[in-house]
């Protein structure tokens, strides 16, 4: 499996070889910024960018090549010929499609087990700790980066799939509605998981009725020998027909994957699991009844690829952290931590991580730094008043900063015996957080993306890989 001539002639029509130094080992990208010695840069024009600027730049820094839309080789000219022959080049009429393309041929060369995962909430860990299940079991996995599940980000990962892999995990992620059926037909996976169904990118997709069915078009290229596997305790999943087989996890008895006798006590979280007719004992780091429900998602998938339940059972247990899912971090300022959960918001993962705050018993003192919950359309007061009536369920925590515009309707609602305090952007929450911080505490960070806070945590936390402690 090379990338050459024969191969881009085969994926490509209307391409233009212009120099052909092909690199044994190919990788790509799109960011000049990123970009490695050797990789390929394809130039793709964005709404603020256009890639074809730094052609020039790229090429003299070490890439092995780009592909440029045929309209734009005239960046070329600036660059020196004797350098250009050295070079991979290659036009196209379009280079976002070509990158498309390119991916569909690449993928359809493979016929090792690809696994995509997508849903509302739990895609990223559940991916992070299904390729630990499958590399504690000695397999060679492929998973996509970070949280590259677009149709681009995804592309470029399909691009890294190589023979000596003996799996592929894929996260998949959507905002707008027919998205997920063009990502099942670049993606092609074999086995596919949806960890849930909640109120995210209601802007794009609409009602959960009508994620439901975008989700469940992760589906829509299977072959006779794919299986799906959902939530099944979320009925709008579980009582749907299905055209291909379908394995079923959640708390429920019905499902063949369960969490039984859940319990979160403490920093830790403890439940028995049932992996079809065998029960284990499983022990979780964190207090988050999501960690249970990625863990049966990730042990379904890695039980049907015939990892003996030994295996799965210690990986589950032992898995690392994932970056703004949860993440503990020790406070700067302050004796105590700060939990990193705010790569995204919904009312969905926002109450599961307040539960679990809640459930950490500690003399520290609690703060939450809740952002906006992004996404939610027309219905978004309705959710951020829902937020704050159900900061009733957490009665340990006295102090909260609200963060951002669509907050003002949780402010409206808090509980009595709740001081809070709402500014506009995570800079100013960091000035109050920073004298609100008492000798010891427990800060929960949690909101969309797009309220940066993200570079709060940054801010008020030392290096993640330093002990986090706080009192019983």
């Amino acid at each position: 499996m090379r990338f050459d001539e024969h191969f881009i002639t085969g994926a490509l029509s209307n391409v233009s070889i212009l120099h052909g130094t092909f690199p044994r080992n190919t990788q790509f990208s799109i960011d000049s910024r990123s970009l490695q010695e050797g990789d390929i840069f394809i130039a793709l024009v964005g709404e603020q960018v256009d890639g074809h600027t730094f052609v020039k730049q790229v090429l003299e820094s070490g890439a092995a090549g780009c592909i440029i839309a045929a309209d734009k080789k005239q960046v070329l000219d600036t660059v020196d010929p004797v350098l250009l022959r050295s070079k991979l080049i290659i036009t196209v009429p379009d280079t976002l499609h070509a990158l498309f393309r390119l991916a569909c041929a690449w993928r359809a060369q493979f016929s090792y087990p690809v696994i995509g995962i997508t849903g509302s909430v739990g895609k990223t860990s559940t991916k992070e700790l299904l390729a630990h299940i499958l590399t504690q079991h000695g397999k060679k996995v492929i998973l996509s980066y970070g949280n590259q599940n677009t149709k681009i980000g995804l592309s470029l990962n399909i691009l890294r799939m190589r023979s000596s892999h003996d799996i592929a995990v894929f996260e998949m992620g959507i905002a707008k509605r027919g998205e997920m059926a063009e990502l099942a037909q670049l993606v092609r996976p074999t086995t596919a998981i949806i960890t849930c169904i909640g109120h995210q990118h209601m802007d794009g997709l609409g009602s959960l009725n009508d994620i439901a069915l975008e989700k469940r078009d992760i589906f829509k290229y299977f072959t006779e020998d794919s299986i799906g596997i959902i939530n099944g305790d979320q009925s709008i999943l579980s009582h749907v027909s299905y055209s291909h087989p379908v394995v079923k996890f959640g708390s429920k008895t019905t499902n063949q994957v369960q969490a039984r006798k859940i319990n979160a006590e403490g920093s830790c979280i403890s439940f028995l699991l049932k992996l079809y007719k065998k029960k284990h004992a499983i022990t979780l780091n964190r207090p988050h009844v999501g960690a249970v429900f990625n863990s049966l998602a990730a042990s379904t998938a890695a039980h049907l690829l015939g990892v003996p339940d030994d295996t799965i059972v210690a990986a589950i247990q032992n898995a690392p952290e994932v970056s703004g899912r949860f993440e503990q971090r020790p406070l700067k300022k302050a004796r105590g931590i700060v939990i990193n959960d705010c790569y995204n918001a919904n009312p969905e993962s926002m109450k599961a991580a307040l539960l679990a705050l809640e459930s950490i018993k500690t003399s520290a003192q609690k703060i939450a730094v809740l952002g906006d919950m992004l996404g939610l359309g027309v219905n978004s007061p309705f959710w951020h008043r829902q937020l704050g009536r159900f900061l009733r369920k957490v009665p340990s925590l006295k102090q909260v900063i609200l963060v951002g515009d669509l907050v003002k309707w949780t402010e409206d609602w808090l509980p009595t015996g709740v001081s809070a305090t709402r500014v506009a952007t995570w800079q100013q929450a960091v000035e109050v957080l920073e004298k609100q911080l008492a000798p010891e505490s427990l800060v929960l960070v949690k909101g969309s993306l797009g309220v940066g806070l993200g570079n709060l945590v940054q801010e008020i936390s030392l290096d993640k890989n330093k002990t986090a402690h706080i009192s019983a």
